[in-house]
């Protein structure tokens, strides 16, 4: 079921109000440019694939996202873009995508592990030989929800000119590895305030590295925030996953290994 955040046609049209571009939106832009063919999974507004279509990317850029409103603000914006409504178990590709992306912690989205296997399988699908799959999750340890609280407002103009203010609170700790919490806006628009409830699923590296192996994905290469700093488990505030297939995660691993033994054995362990 898509979030009433998502799914609002009014609400829809503020995301991009409330999250304005920032580094993370850069890193995968950089991503992006380099690929000829890019699917971009939860795309939303589709923010991301526009702007890559803007800086001049030529190639198929595909963008799939479950909620209709979204989707609506991205056909609008860029009707050049191959849009699509569903999921990548509703869509197959085989071997289409050089990458596949999912941004904006979309990921924590899927709360049943059943959703969490099969869209890694579909991702794993759509990747050609030597794609890559990248995305990004909230490292549960950095604890960001205990910063989602009534007191920090955040207050932006609408299309209309007119202000609207949002805050959020949330669960003081997670339930397992989800955490709830309610989203509210507030303006001339509305007559109340408009109050959206939400659940967030919390994975930490080793449970992802799980569930990647079960789709046939392996990490290749794992950041802990948007410079590509390394992944600190217990203080680094994201999970950001580059996964390849499997065996060829494997076969660069023995390539590595390889090249490592012809060099100078002086600083083996």
């Amino acid at each position: 079921m898509v979030d009433r955040v998502f799914s609002d046609v009014e609400l829809a049209a503020l995301y991009e109000k409330l999250n304005p571009w920032g580094p993370g939106d850069d890193f995968y832009l950089e991503l992006v440019m380099a690929a000829e063919r890019v699917l971009d999974i939860g795309c939303g507004t589709g923010r991301l694939l526009r702007a890559a279509r803007a800086a001049g990317h030529r190639g198929r850029l595909t963008g799939i996202d479950p909620a209709a409103a979204m989707l609506v603000q991205a056909r609008q914006a860029e009707p050049g873009i191959e849009w699509m409504l569903g999921d990548v178990t509703t869509h197959l590709w085989e071997g289409a995508f050089d990458l596949v992306v999912m941004t904006g912690h979309a990921f924590q989205e899927l709360l049943g592990d059943e959703q969490v296997r099969a869209t890694l399988r579909g991702a794993f699908r759509a990747l050609a030989d030597g794609g890559r799959f990248v995305f990004e999750t909230r490292n549960p340890a950095a604890r960001a929800w205990e910063r989602w609280t009534p007191d920090r407002v955040y207050e932006f103009t609408d299309g209309d000119g007119e202000a609207v203010r949002v805050w959020y609170d949330a669960d003081p700790d997670p339930v397992g590895d989800r955490l709830s919490f309610t989203e509210t806006y507030a303006g001339a628009r509305w007559e109340r305030p408009q109050v959206c409830r939400g659940t967030l699923r919390f994975l930490d590296a080793d449970a992802l590295d799980g569930f990647l192996g079960g789709a046939g994905l392996a990490v290749a290469e794992r950041y802990g925030d948007w410079r590509r700093g390394p992944m600190a488990p217990a203080s680094s505030p994201e999970i950001i996953t580059v996964a390849t297939a499997a065996d060829q995660s494997s076969d660069a691993c023995s390539s590595s290994t390889l090249s490592a033994g012809s060099r100078t054995t002086s600083s083996s362990r």
